[in-house]
């Protein structure tokens, strides 16, 4: 009977382990796996570079919450803007093809109060709204056309020998 416990409870966490793309939630499942295996605290301390501490309190949230006690709890910082302004940020987003970084922190802190640290965050904003920050211009403002065909004179022997080949 017992046995049989042990079984169903490895067969359980190996599923799943195969199916969590989270590294931390595997690493977890793992240790539990390898307690109902019979390896000793100590060896999966070392396979696994955990303490024993961690390994005990896993091994107590499988027992006391199966499969849901190894997944991880935090749910990450809530948003600066409500679900209904990060709505209206992307329509209005979406109202232009191009934009400059400025019109979106100055709309974000005008109209919501929002100023955040990191750059990161206003191209965050830019992907969710579908709209790439990093334009390409289809030609060099600094370009000097007259540097450039000279350029293209001198090497133009250079493409006529590798076109002969």
């Amino acid at each position: 009977m017992i046995n049989q416990h042990l079984q169903a409870a490895i067969a359980e966490l190996q599923k799943f382990i195969d199916n969590r793309p989270d590294a931390r939630e595997v690493r977890k499942a793992l240790a539990v796996k390898l307690v109902y295996q019979g390896y000793k605290y100590e060896e999966i301390q070392t396979i696994l570079d955990v303490s024993v501490g961690s390994i005990t309190s896993w091994k107590q949230a499988y027992k006391e919450y199966g499969i849901s006690g190894l997944r991880l709890n935090h749910k990450g910082r809530k948003s600066y803007l409500s679900d209904e302004q990060f709505q209206e940020v992307l329509s209005w987003l979406q109202t232009k093809d191009t934009w400059e970084l400025g019109e979106l922190e100055y709309k974000l802190a005008f109209e919501y109060d929002v100023i955040y640290e990191s750059k990161r965050s206003y191209y965050d904003l830019f992907d969710a709204a579908g709209i790439s920050w990093k334009k390409t211009t289809s030609l060099n403002p600094k370009a000097d056309k007259e540097a450039v065909a000279a350029k293209k004179n001198r090497l133009k022997h250079c493409w006529q020998a590798t076109q002969k080949k």
